[in-house]
């Protein structure tokens, strides 16, 4: 499906074509992770553990809105505590379970993972229009302005040292956490559906096996499905005034956004990494995997409990790399992905803490507001 995926591509979009020939680094890396998993007798995907954390998670997100829905706990403190917890649940959602069962490295169960993947649209999402807006345009032309959508951002936003300078971006560093707040608020609002069009006049739609007639009615019904349990529900049973509720519903997502984008946008957005402009016919001297290393970074990998409660993202180069191994994996394949880069004369960025590339992060966003291109 993939190879589909990018062949579909390929005839609607300008392209940066990556080098064909598979570096030597490659060719060994793969060789090495593919002894890793047979001389541990080990499978790629996850196990009882992706089941616990699944549960964990869901039960973060739905237990929170139970006592909210069915009035167990009024409109006072314990509320706004409760949509806390449930932001912090949705990211967790996220983070853990989605985004492992829509790269199909969940399960070795392809049923298992399209199930779990559709916990995205149980939460307001939608897993057809991420699949095409991360694991096809993201992952396979990280950081190329044009094609990864991740840094396509609207004129007030500037995440790329290719994208026009404006003067208000000298404060983007200040606001740019305003709207990473509103992330997902406008996700489960907006942008789907804006996707949804956007794909289709590109013809991205066909690589799913779908057409826009289709998708649009799965959208709706689980879009309305979603903001019947989220808001109206707890509107006839809580006991708690409508404008609290809507209140309630955008912290939960402030407190959602917040997380993802500490997660997503230090992995990618920072003055070191390897940014390109994607121009049709346009060719680059790295393969994928090479492009890889040089566009993405890791961070705060020492620290068993964050690997675990972000999903092993802090772990994004391995989760570039190999992005159909499941996370549970990346903390004992990445010395393996660390010693072959170091052989190749290839960067590792994966020293920084937590604190520190949130750090790096703001610095990128200053910087991008100030300057229009370095070298």
């Amino acid at each position: 499906m993939l190879n589909f995926t990018l062949y579909v591509i390929l005839m609607h979009l300008p392209i940066i074509r990556f080098n064909r020939t598979p570096s030597e680094f490659s060719k060994i890396l793969k060789e090495r992770i593919d002894a890793y998993f047979k001389e541990n007798n080990k499978s790629r995907h996850g196990d009882w553990r992706m089941y616990l954390k699944t549960a964990c998670m869901m039960a973060l997100f739905f237990v929170p809105w139970g006592f909210i829905t069915f009035g167990a706990v009024g409109n006072g403190w314990a509320f706004w505590t409760l949509e806390v917890i449930m932001g912090v649940g949705l990211a967790g959602i996220g983070l853990n379970v989605m985004h492992d069962a829509n790269h199909g490295a969940f399960s070795s169960n392809k049923r298992v993972n399209q199930f779990i993947g559709y916990v995205l649209d149980l939460v307001g999402g939608n897993s057809t229009m991420w699949k095409i807006q991360h694991n096809v345009l993201h992952h396979s032309f990280t950081n190329i302005e044009g094609l990864d959508e991740d840094i396509d951002t609207p004129g007030i936003l500037r995440f790329s040292p290719n994208r026009p300078l404006k003067k208000i971006h000298k404060f983007q560093f200040i606001y740019a956490w305003f709207f990473y707040g509103l992330m997902t608020l406008h996700w489960m609002t907006a942008k789907d559906w804006m996707a949804l069009a956007r794909y289709r006049k590109k013809g991205l739609l066909k690589s799913t096996g779908t057409h826009a007639g289709k998708a649009a009615w799965k959208m709706a019904v689980t879009k309305l499905m979603y903001f019947s349990y989220i808001l109206v529900l707890p509107w006839f049973f809580s006991g708690v005034a409508l404008w609290q509720l809507l209140l309630g519903w955008v912290v939960m997502h402030a407190v959602t956004g917040i997380i993802l984008a500490s997660i997503f946008q230090p992995a990618h957005v920072l003055e070191d990494l390897q940014f390109a402009h994607a121009e049709k016919g346009s060719k680059m001297e790295d393969d994928a995997l090479s492009h890889q290393l040089k566009s993405t970074a890791n961070f705060g990998t020492r620290s068993r409990f964050f690997t675990w409660v972000c999903g092993g993202l802090n772990h994004q180069i391995e989760h570039h790399l190999f992005p159909n191994i499941c996370h549970i994996h990346f903390r004992k394949i990445a010395p393996i992905v660390k010693r072959t880069a170091e052989e190749f004369g290839l960067p590792y960025r994966s020293s920084t803490t937590f604190a520190g590339a949130l750090m790096l992060h703001t610095r990128m966003l200053w910087k991008l507001g100030r300057q229009k291109q370095w070298a």
